[in-house]
This record gives C-alpha cells, sequence and structure tokens, in this order.
C-alpha cells in the first residue's frame, strides 16, 4: 500500500483492512463450524454458529463506520480509494457468507432433530471443502494484495457450481424413487445451494482484489480474462 506522510492515515487504512480479515476469520469460523455439526448432527454447534451471526453484523457496521470516516476526512484517491471500495463490498459480500452458514446450521438442526430416517445419502464433503478453500484463498490474496491468487477464485467456482449441479441431480432422483426422502431432501438442497452461495461469494470478492490491485473492473467476464487483468501490467 502507498505510504503517506500523515502516520495517523496509514494507521487507518491498516486497520481497515485488518478489520476486513477480522470480519473474514469469523465468517471463515462460522461455516467450517456449521461443516463440522453436519457431519456430528451436533445442534450445539449449530446454536453457536447462528449466535456468532451477530458478532459478524456488529463487525460489519464497525467497518462501514471506519469506512465513512476515512472517505469524509481523508478524501483517498488511486490505490487508496479502490481500497475503500473494496472494503465496503467485502464486506456485504461477507456477511451474506455469515448468513449462509446460518441457513446451513438452521437446516442442519432440521435434519438433527427428525433423527436418521429417510435421510438421503448424500456427499456434502467436496463441495463444502471447495467453497470454504475458495474463501480462504480470496482472504489470503486480499493480505497480500495478490491479484493473480485472486483470480484462481473465479475458476475454482466453476467446480463447485458443478457439483452443486451434480447433487441436484441425485437429490431428484432419491425423492423420485422414494417419496418419503422428499422433506430431508429439500432440507439437504437447501444447505447444498448455500455453499455453492457461499462460492459466488467468493468469486465476488475475487474480483474486488483485482479491482483493487489493478483498477479493472473485471466483473461478469470469464476466468480466462480475469486472469489475463490481473497478470497484466
Amino acid at each position: 500500500m502507498t505510504e503517506h506522510t500523515s502516520k495517523q492515515y496509514d494507521a487507518e487504512l491498516e486497520s481497515l483492512r485488518t478489520r476486513v480479515l477480522q470480519m473474514g476469520g469469523l465468517v471463515e469460523n462460522q461455516i467450517v463450524s456449521a461443516i463440522e455439526g453436519l457431519g456430528a448432527a451436533d445442534t450445539q454447534i449449530f446454536k453457536d454458529v447462528i449466535r456468532r451471526e451477530k458478532e459478524v453484523n456488529d463487525i460489519e457496521l464497525e467497518i462501514d463506520e471506519l469506512c465513512n470516516h476515512i472517505l469524509a476526512r481523508r478524501q483517498p484517491a488511486a490505490v487508496d480509494l479502490r481500497s475503500v471500495i473494496v472494503a465496503i463490498k467485502m464486506i456485504r459480500d461477507l456477511e451474506r457468507i455469515g448468513d449462509e452458514a446460518e441457513k446451513v446450521a438452521r437446516m442442519g438442526m432440521m435434519i438433527a432433530d427428525a433423527g436418521k430416517h429417510f435421510v438421503p445419502k448424500v456427499d456434502l464433503h467436496r463441495i463444502a471443502s471447495n467453497a470454504i478453500a475458495m474463501l480462504r484463498k480470496v482472504l489470503d490474496s486480499y493480505a497480500r494484495v495478490n491479484a493473480v491468487s485472486a483470480a484462481e477464485v473465479v475458476k475454482a467456482d466453476i467446480e463447485v457450481d458443478d457439483e452443486f449441479k451434480a447433487i441436484l441431480r441425485q437429490l431428484i432422483t432419491f425423492m423420485m424413487e422414494d417419496p418419503r426422502t422428499i422433506s430431508r431432501s429439500i432440507e439437504i438442497l437447501f444447505i447444498a445451494k448455500a455453499i455453492e452461495r457461499i462460492g459466488d461469494h467468493s468469486k465476488n470478492m475475487s474480483e474486488h482484489v483485482v479491482y483493487m490491485v489493478k483498477g479493472r473492473d473485471v466483473r461478469h467476464q470469464g476466468p480466462e480474462v480475469v486472469a489475463q487483468e490481473a497478470s497484466d501490467n
């Protein structure tokens, strides 16, 4: 980042970056816990995930306030302005990832409360692992101001989308063959969709990082174009 004559200004920008990463860590912990809860059918884990949603919302408001302060008092330009804009956009996506983690937890509680009767055997481990890896990579890319690494997240989203479609086909088959699985299948479908949306939000954030570093808006572009823009000088 640019170094300024005002040490306080530099401290504010660094604080902003740190707070965004802290929020990212909270959200990552939420979704990891929610997925662990699914494997263990542990309602206490689900309750903890839901409880932490308020903490995520609170830090979002704090970061919003800090961004407003920097914009009003410092009137940033060039890369500093992009950094503030990207922070505002990233916390929106992070907050929504927190919402999706909460949704996974709520659906998980419904499945756990219903017992193991008529629960389709669908493996969510792969799609969850890939979505979490996307989130971790984009947060690392943001921390290291690395556009090339961020661009790789855009490509990874294709695999998560494909995995969701495969799960959807599996669930449709289960429901057609045994209507007693319909309720649990719908709950699992909501979980899979929430995980797929986490991938989408991570992809959005990766595009924001490319914009922050390169000053190029790569939204709505294919992964090849994003990779090219991220690597160009």
